[in-house]
């Protein structure tokens, strides 16, 4: 009997399993993130040397996540941590953790949003900004901002195709989001000493962030990748155009799913096939 009440649970974990299966990636993915939020650390400053930056739970002295050698042009993947109240920290390269922070601000974490908290502005006006990331589109579209990080340029103008994204964009400054038709475009940025264009493949669903800075020589762009579709932000920070990728968000749970029930099934089957073996042995 004992046996039987083991083999009756075990059938229901398979089944529990089973059912699990028939739930669509997108709201078993839903369920698994529930009460978090995401967050990525950003070194946007032309003439400030590199950083390490701290990321603190409110109220807790260690750090959750630590960042060394942050150089300019540096943009970390998305973390996703507890929604919450967080302070982050930026102190010179190889500094003591214990030691006074160059600078701190505070950011809350609200479920189901991702933020950005970026160095700006020169070394002597260095400040820590808070973006907040939008992670949905409207339908058929891509969204996409601007973030003028050159210091050698101090005002640009970026455009997408014929579509203008940012006009006179000042130095240490952020676009607001714009709606563009989805495909593979030309990005130009224009500014006094000339421009610079490249083509970025903006995919409807997605959310981008094309950062300008100061190259070898001349101006560059780096295109990031804020949400790839669903609501959900990517696991990296840097996507196609202009160079590098970001790896991909979550993945779907249904391949674990399937192992859970694949385990679950094969225990089951075992564990029949070994009393079976046993009650023929000894005639029970």
């Amino acid at each position: 009997m004992n046996f039987f009440r083991a083999a009756s649970r075990k059938l229901l974990l398979v089944l529990g399993a089973s059912a699990l299966l028939s739930v669509p990636a997108a709201t078993a993915y839903a369920s698994s993130t529930t009460g978090t939020g995401w967050i990525r650390l950003a070194h946007l400053s032309p003439n400030t040397p590199a950083v390490d930056v701290y990321l603190y739970s409110f109220g807790n002295s260690n750090a959750m996540i630590v960042l060394h050698h942050v150089a300019y042009g540096t943009v970390s993947p998305y973390e996703s941590v507890p929604a919450g109240d967080y302070s982050v920290a930026m102190r010179a390269a190889g500094a003591s953790a214990t030691s006074q922070p160059v600078l701190s601000t505070s950011v809350t974490i609200a479920v189901g949003h991702a933020y950005t908290v970026a160095g700006l502005g020169p070394e002597s006006g260095l400040r820590l900004a808070v973006l907040d990331d939008d992670l949905t589109t409207p339908p058929g579209q891509a969204l996409v901002r601007v973030i003028e990080a050159s210091l050698k340029q101090q005002l640009v103008t970026v455009s997408v195709g014929s579509t203008t994204l940012a006009g006179g964009l000042k130095f240490a400054s952020v676009s607001s989001y714009r709606a563009v038709s989805p495909g593979t475009v030309t990005v130009t940025v224009s500014s006094s000493g000339g421009k610079a264009t490249s083509s970025v493949t903006l995919a409807a669903g997605t959310v981008h962030t094309l950062v300008v800075l100061d190259g070898a020589s001349g101006l560059e762009v780096v295109n990031l990748e804020d949400a790839s579709g669903s609501g959900t932000p990517p696991a990296g920070g840097v996507s196609t155009g202009f160079g590098g990728t970001a790896p991909r968000g979550p993945g779907s749970p249904v391949p674990w799913l399937v192992a859970i029930g694949a385990g679950s099934l094969l225990a089951l089957t075992g564990g029949l096939r070994l009393r079976r073996s046993r009650q023929l042995n000894t005639g029970v």
